[in-house]
């Protein structure tokens, strides 16, 4: 009888998934399955998503193996939420777009806030923005007070963030958008089969972009986690 291989644990714990995995948890998934849990200091499906204070490094220096998506947990001082910049050693992360809403399926219920936030090179507002994307994921206002009220060892003036972190192909962006363009001779649209009715990283940071110029005077309410 095969004996099963043991999931291995790389640096604090953190789960190494086996081959053939992947971690690609929906939005509403990684709210409530992962975020909620942690603010309010529950057991979490699985140990995968490591603590980090994202403010000590660049995108390309941050802890992980392999190419795609990083997620962490981030203790965020609830003034931050307030700032659409956010410093770093080489750069800074700059607010694209606003705030949407990360709504429950079944129930309809507001369950969390999602921002995009690009990555730029160079001193604050006047860098050049690079191909780093973060979704930035937070409890809305009220759960939040409901999780610093019970955590006693943890700052009151502080909230658990989760964010997805990834470096963008611009190749595959000029891709979708000229499949977009492409029509069939009775002007139907050709859909890409690829295409699911489920949000991708593409899709999010494609609508954030096309809003970000008309966003760029009100980017200091776009920070506001109550703005949904």
């Amino acid at each position: 009888m095969e004996t099963k291989r043991p999931i291995s644990f790389i640096r604090n714990g953190i789960v190494r998934l086996p081959p053939g995995f992947r971690f690609h948890p929906t939005d509403e998934e990684l709210v409530v399955q992962y975020l909620k849990r942690k603010a309010f200091s529950c057991s979490l499906p699985a140990a995968v998503i490591p603590e980090i204070n994202l403010c000590n490094f660049d995108p390309w220096d941050l802890p992980g193996e392999g190419e795609g998506e990083r997620y962490f947990f981030n203790l965020v001082d609830r003034s931050a939420f307030h700032r659409s910049i956010r410093a770093t050693g080489s750069g800074y992360w700059k607010a694209a777009g606003k705030p949407k809403p990360v709504v429950a399926t079944a129930s309809r219920e507001l369950v969390g806030v999602k921002r995009v936030l690009v990555f730029h090179k160079g001193k604050p507002l006047r860098g050049s923005a690079t191909d780093w994307v973060m979704h930035e994921y937070c409890l809305p206002s009220n759960l939040a007070q409901r999780s610093n009220s019970i955590r006693c060892f943890v700052e009151q003036s502080k909230d658990w963030v989760v964010c997805r972190i990834f470096e963008r192909r611009t190749d595959g962006v000029a891709e979708n958008r000229r499949r977009r363009k492409r029509r069939f001779g009775n002007g139907r649209v050709e859909l890409d089969p690829s295409c699911s009715s489920s949000s991708s990283c593409v899709t999010d940071l494609e609508e954030e972009e096309e809003g970000e110029e008309g966003d760029e005077g009100s980017s200091k309410a776009i920070d506001s986690p109550d703005h949904v």
